[in-house]
């Protein structure tokens, strides 16, 4: 991307939190990044330019960029996530290893359900929520409900034949 075209679209974005795409000239999107501030971070790669290889190379065969303005960073955090996964840009290395944001998986095709994180939403006739950021809110909410509403906690088949409750 000519770094003109760059310098000229960076005075349009928006000082708000949000997910920039990268993509070549074939309409590939190249990249994907989240920013507290769009126009900042977006401004930082002219810095980086001549500096980072990467960015060097990203640069070079980007041809156009899109922003997608989110209400937090919390949010463009799980959005990013989720297009890079959906995408797979080549110039993504660090969120390629499949790790996903967990959700909390309600059991409720078990007698006697369970709650559970989880880190995939299934098609599995049970109730997911999430996902949660940062993970530990998930763990957090999860020891909550079984506080809360008595659900049970332990992965034992349940029979009857148990002495103590599983609760």
């Amino acid at each position: 991307m000519p770094v003109q075209d760059l310098k000229s679209q960076i005075a349009r974005l928006p000082e708000q939190p949000g997910v920039y795409l990268y993509f070549n000239s074939e309409g590939e999107s190249i990249y994907v990044g989240k920013a507290r501030s769009l126009r900042d971070r977006v401004r930082s790669y002219l810095g980086a330019a001549g500096v980072n290889p990467k960015t060097d190379a990203l640069l070079e065969e980007a041809a156009r960029l899109e922003v997608i303005v989110t209400d937090s960073v919390v949010e463009a955090l799980a959005l990013e996530n989720h297009l890079i996964k959906q995408r797979t840009p080549k110039y993504n290395i660090l969120l390629r290893d499949d790790k996903n944001y967990p959700y909390l998986q309600l059991t409720t095709t078990e007698e006697f359900p369970r709650v559970l994180v989880a880190r995939r939403v299934e098609r599995d006739g049970n109730f997911y929520a999430g996902p949660f950021l940062p993970a530990s809110l998930a763990r957090k909410t999860m020891g909550l409900t079984h506080r809360l509403f008595g659900i049970r906690s332990c992965n034992e088949v349940i029979t009857g034949q148990r002495g103590r409750p599983c609760l």
